[in-house]
């Protein structure tokens, strides 16, 4: 059984499983940085000085200065100002994925 799951783990696809999940996991915190940090701060100043983790839906009766605020309190709240953040990250991620699949399918092409 420990042969096999040697054998398993050392096949080509495995490995590169486990490097592409690596990377994806690196890339997707740059990404998150990216929004969080370069993109939304400009958005946000446009619409206003508007902070959109910041952003939220009470859902409690008692109103709080802040999310953080509402948080402590256990308030029940919809973060949709985080949901915007992570709309905006997934889409970058897929447009990234599209264009390297998009690269590696025409150099593909190319070479049959």
């Amino acid at each position: 059984m420990l042969r096999e799951f040697k054998e398993f783990v050392m096949r080509g696809g495995v490995v590169e499983l486990a490097v592409a999940l690596v990377i994806g996991v690196a890339f997707g915190k740059i990404v998150a940085s990216l929004v969080n940090d370069i993109i939304m701060p400009p958005i946000g100043l446009l619409l206003g000085g508007v902070d959109f983790k910041a952003l939220y839906l009470n859902l409690g009766k008692e109103s709080y200065e802040s999310l953080e605020a509402a948080t402590a309190a256990g308030a029940p709240v919809v973060r949709y100002g985080l949901f915007i953040n992570n709309i905006l990250d997934f889409l970058i991620v897929a447009f990234t994925i599209f264009m390297v699949i998009r690269t590696f399918t025409r150099a593909k092409k190319k070479t049959a």
